[in-house]
């Protein structure tokens, strides 16, 4: 790896931490704000005008408060748990292909995002998102708590519940694309159509399954405050349990940005129609590339909402209800959707 490379990556990975940081940070106030709009009342408007600035006093507020530990918690894994987490969250938005390539050095493409043109993309993307829950059923197990314990356990058995259907429903978009690459995934909608008009039940199967792997409302069982305490957080506090908030606002954004990867095709502005004839602009082109850039973290952030929306509306599942609709609906659903999709792609295409 030459000195540019080098430099061209640490430039990479400032730029997609700072983002996903202060994008979790404007996200946690956006459901503050939106459940207050929902519930009719005001929300956060104290800290900066219109309260744009209450995230960071939180930030501020975690760090100054004290790192408390059980005496009879492991203390290396409890704060290894963390680090997990945060940690595979930040590493998934090295793959998402948040635009096209914006330069070009020694031959090689470089743009925003560090590894978007890998070949098993969505494998390496699916295989991340499965780490993420060790971070969780450690931090349960390492507290030494029976309600953290639980939660760790409930998360872990809810992903086993959900990752299939969700792997299911992107084989789907494959068949169809005929690649694990993301940017040939957009590509192939960007000069067609893109596969949520193909594949609206695998968007559907997807966008629930992404709910119970964040661990968000109705699938928010390992952190159900009246049966829980806090879940798997329960004994975390100061920046610890800032980290683990962190994570989980920084996993609904990867999985935000991978539905609009997947099925939203990506950064394409104008579905059915070429962008760049539109709008007049050369392909690949600057000024081209980082108006695809916008367009697909508008629609990332559409997703997100959505997610808000959702917590905000809808009641807890009970637990014998969340297996039974992982494992009774959302997988024969998908496995239905593969077989149907296979059919369709052996004979149109």
């Amino acid at each position: 790896m030459s000195l540019i490379q080098l430099i061209i990556i640490v430039i990479q990975a400032t730029i997609l931490l700072t983002l996903m940081l202060v994008c979790a940070a404007y996200m946690v106030l956006a459901e503050r704000k939106i459940a207050a709009w929902i519930q009719n009342r005001v929300g956060p408007n104290r800290v900066g005008p219109w309260g744009l600035f209450q995230s960071f006093a939180d930030v501020i507020k975690l760090n100054l408060k004290e790192d408390i530990v059980p005496a009879a918690a492991d203390y290396k894994f409890h704060a290894l748990a963390p680090v997990i987490a945060i940690g595979v969250a930040i590493t998934v938005y090295a793959i998402i292909p948040f635009s096209g390539p914006l330069v070009e050095i020694d031959g090689i493409q470089y743009g925003l995002s560090m590894a978007p043109n890998m070949n098993i993309g969505i494998l390496a993307m699916l295989a991340m998102t499965s780490v993420g829950v060790y971070g969780i059923a450690l931090a349960g197990w390492s507290s030494n708590n029976k309600y953290s314990l639980m939660g760790g356990l409930r998360s872990a058995a809810q992903m086993i519940s959900y990752e299939l259907s969700m792997g299911l429903a992107i084989i789907g978009v494959v068949l169809i694309a005929g690649s694990l690459n993301l940017i040939e995934i957009i590509q192939a909608q960007t000069s067609g159509i893109w596969y949520i008009f193909l594949q609206p039940a695998g968007f559907i199967l997807f966008f629930i399954t992404a709910l119970a792997e964040t661990n968000r409302a109705p699938f928010d069982l390992p952190e159900a405050e009246p049966e829980l305490v806090g879940g798997y957080h329960t004994e975390y506090s100061g920046m610890k349990f800032g980290l683990l908030y962190l994570a989980e606002y920084a996993n609904i954004l990867a999985s935000s940005a991978i539905m609009a990867a997947l099925y939203l095709g990506g950064w394409d502005a104008i579905p059915f129609l070429d962008d760049s004839t539109i709008l007049g602009l050369a392909p690949n082109s600057i000024p081209l590339v980082l108006l695809g850039h916008v367009v697909f973290l508008t629609k990332a952030f559409a997703l997100v909402f959505v997610f808000i929306w959702v917590r905000w509306s809808l009641p807890r599942f009970r637990y014998d209800q969340l297996m039974n609709l992982g494992w009774k609906v959302l997988l024969p659903i998908s496995l239905i959707n593969v077989v149907l999709t296979g059919l369709g792609v052996l004979f149109f295409q």
